[in-house]
């Protein structure tokens, strides 16, 4: 049987045999990247992220699954002065088709990231979420009938809801941040029988991503000129830069690579000032010197990792610098503006940080960044909400356990692993 992909290590360039491994054998300063046997983008008879099976690692789709929607829309385009503005949204419309039931294009990394330890092992994935990951896996967990560990913040729990009963999540409440949320899932992910989800580092989740970048390649033709998206981590973006990557070893969506346009939330902009100085790394005391502070002020929480896959090679300042990318401070106010032309014009209530790209994308506007007939994607990573509450009934999901960071951990653990015995 010929393998369907490979796994390489960016820095060092070798092929890594083990494809569970969720970094290089010997640099774990860097990404793991998918490299497919086909080099053309053949589209599979599903629908949805399922789409592009072709170059999503693995084998088969997890459950019938939505993906991302590309569309125009004349009035915002005319707003903005744009001819060719295309729009990716990936949440719940279902005028356009878009069908994610969690709101979120977290969604498109959810699924093939359980379908590839599924097709690995069935081992049990512990996510840290600020809230809309965490959502996406509980949404799948609920529908496939699949353990998961999520380990948020507590404040985020009023984001996790499903909209099927759900039996089979062990959520983990964390009296902090996301940070927070990271350290202690990763001391869950290594009870037995269960494994960190991986983050930037898991392909999976990167590939389905950057289904948002194939899904408006194939509508459109092409790869465009700009690609907007609003970053936590960045994740998404550094897939949209991979992603591009291939269509253009396939040869028939262009040869040059979208200049990635992205936003962060002021007063939290640790991004947006490192790359400002073209520094590879983030420093604390000048790129956020007061983290806790800044969090608390901004509409749009899931964009405020501490510790992006910035510096790592294969990560976002590579991103940045292979597509001479630009970065935007996004205030909240220029966020609501933009959240009320989105809801005017193309009558989609907005996730935040979907506002907050869409905001930035006013900015380059502005400020001439970009030109009127230039090709543009805007990603509009989630919204939808009011029509959720209104076409679903909605299942919170209770914490299993809630924590204070720093506390010792063995009581949560003897939790954890009775409940494998039963879930696992």
């Amino acid at each position: 049987m010929i393998p369907k992909y490979r796994i390489r290590c960016v820095e060092g360039n070798e092929i890594v045999e083990n494809i569970t491994r969720l970094s290089c054998t010997h640099d774990h300063n860097s990404l793991l990247r998918t490299e497919y046997c086909s080099r053309k983008l053949h589209l599979a008879p599903h629908k949805g992220v399922y789409r592009y099976l072709a170059w999503l690692p693995v084998t088969a789709p997890l459950l019938p699954s939505g993906g991302p929607v590309t569309f125009t829309n004349d009035e915002l385009s005319r707003e903005l002065g744009l001819s060719n503005l295309v729009l990716s949204f990936s949440g719940y419309f279902p005028e356009i088709g878009a069908d994610l039931t969690t709101g979120s294009f977290k969604e498109l990394e959810a699924s093939p990231t359980m379908q590839r330890l599924k097709e690995l092992g069935s081992m049990i994935p512990v996510i840290a979420s600020a809230g809309n990951t965490g959502r996406a896996f509980a949404g799948l967990s609920a529908r496939c009938r699949r353990p998961v560990v999520i380990v948020i913040p507590e404040k985020a729990i009023p984001r996790l809801w499903t909209t099927e009963p759900a039996g089979d999540i062990f959520l983990v409440a964390v009296k902090g941040d996301y940070s927070d949320a990271i350290a202690v899932s990763n001391t869950l992910a290594a009870v037995p029988g269960c494994v960190p989800e991986g983050g930037a580092r898991n392909v999976a989740r990167r590939d389905g991503m950057g289904t948002v970048v194939l899904d408006a390649a194939v509508t459109t033709g092409r790869i465009p000129d700009h690609y907007f998206q609003a970053v936590g981590s960045g994740t998404g973006a550094i897939a949209a830069w991979e992603a591009s990557l291939r269509l253009i070893r396939d040869g028939n969506y262009g040869r040059t690579l979208p200049r990635l346009h992205l936003a962060q939330n002021k007063p939290f902009i640790p991004i947006v000032s490192a790359w400002a100085a073209k520094r590879r790394e983030i420093l604390p005391a000048t790129d956020m010197p007061d983290p806790a502070g800044t969090i608390a002020q901004v509409m749009s929480d899931v964009l405020t990792n501490r510790n992006p896959p910035y510096s790592i090679r294969g990560g976002l300042f590579d991103a940045l610098q292979a597509t001479n990318g630009q970065m935007y401070g996004v205030s909240n106010t220029a966020g609501t503006t933009a959240m009320r032309l989105v809801r005017d014009t193309v009558g989609i209530d907005l996730d935040p940080a979907a506002a907050v790209a869409t905001a930035s994308l006013v900015q380059a506007v502005e400020k001439d960044i970009i030109g009127p007939d230039d090709h543009i994607l805007l990603n509009l990573t989630g919204g939808g909400y009011e029509r959720i509450r209104e076409d679903f009934a909605l299942h919170p999901v209770s914490p299993s356990a809630t924590i204070i960071p720093g506390e010792p951990q063995e009581e949560l653990v003897k939790i954890l692993r009775e409940w494998i015995a039963h879930h696992g």
